[in-house]
């Protein structure tokens, strides 16, 4: 009996040892993520490096398992499913939610910085916004100082797109429909075979992410100056967000305006880098001057803002807020 009543404190302490583990690794949350774009390539870049980042800082906090791009959920589905809470967390443009949420289309035509935005009251807008419209939480943007562009298989003169096929998202269709293109939309899969047959003649595109499609090989020509900016957007489902206690929730905010900031910088070097290599591969520049050049701004900026004012009330609040 003696030897018992030696061994129940150290027991005792185990016990509570186990139990005191268990509770802390309880701690940890498990958030499903999925992305709109390819693994591997610059649309998921940010986001694969944000959730290394969480992964690698956030143990026995937050940690994101990472399903995968396209493979794991259609583009056009990865908004509706963080909304629905299918999964927790995606990366996905907002041309891809318009239909959930139109104001997504006005993102692209922001003129502030990130900062400036959070300044001013537009990011508190665009959460409010996504929170009533899509049960989700507006955690970050990647894409800041990457701009998209046209490019051709064949030459333009001019900013008259008249007699061309251009294949389009909803980004930029009013757009080169106001410069009199005949648009299109299809998969990006099938982007290289209908310029190759001459189905297309040109398509839009942020300034990086055509070599990791092959489209170099049929692509001739790039229009500058770029128009509009990439914005690929970490949405949270609500009730997951609010699901998570205080110290989570800072984690992951300090966490989203790191990958923000990060992003920011090294798209300066992605820029200039993916111009020479568009240049090596043999694809030319059209640059635009003068009257051609503020047609081109001018109509892109015009044509979207019509369109965002057309869909959502809002519209106009919006553009009062994101431009300068």
């Amino acid at each position: 009996m003696r030897v018992l009543i030696r061994k129940m404190p150290s027991l005792f302490a185990g016990v509570v040892m186990a139990v005191s583990f268990g509770a802390a690794q309880a701690e940890e949350v498990v958030l499903r993520a999925v992305s709109a774009f390819a693994s591997g390539t610059a649309a998921s870049g940010a986001f694969e490096k944000f959730i290394e980042k969480v992964n690698a800082e956030g143990k026995g906090l937050v940690r994101i398992e990472y399903l995968g791009g396209p493979p794991a959920m259609p583009p056009f589905e990865v908004g509706s499913a963080v909304s629905r809470g299918v999964v927790d967390i995606v990366n996905v443009a907002g041309a891809l939610y318009t239909s959930m949420l139109p104001e997504a289309d006005a993102l692209k035509l922001g003129e502030l910085t990130l900062a400036e935005e959070r300044e001013n009251g537009a990011w508190d807008f665009i959460n409010q916004l996504h929170n009533e419209r899509m049960n989700a939480w507006y955690l970050a943007r990647v894409g800041e100082n990457l701009p998209l562009h046209l490019f051709l298989s064949r030459e333009v003169a001019e900013p008259d797109l008249s007699g061309l096929t251009i294949r389009v998202t909803p980004a930029y269709a009013a757009f080169f429909r106001a410069l009199g293109a005949n648009v299109v939309q299809t998969a990006s899969g099938e982007v290289y075979t209908a310029l190759e047959r001459g189905v297309v003649q040109g398509y839009g595109w942020p300034i990086i992410g055509i070599f990791d499609l092959g489209w170099q090989e049929v692509t001739k020509f790039r229009v500058d100056p770029g128009f509009y900016k990439v914005d690929v957007n970490m949405l949270v489902n609500l009730d997951r967000w609010k699901s998570l206690d205080d110290n989570q929730r800072e984690f992951l905010t300090r966490m989203a305006r790191w990958i923000e900031e990060t992003d920011f910088q090294d798209n300066i070097v992605l820029k200039e880098q993916e111009i020479r290599r568009q240049a090596d591969a043999g694809i030319k520049a059209i640059a635009f001057e003068g009257a051609a050049r503020e047609k081109w701004l001018s109509t892109a900026r015009e044509a979207a803002w019509k369109q965002v004012v057309s869909q959502s009330k809002e519209g106009a609040k919006l553009r009062t807020l994101l431009t300068k």
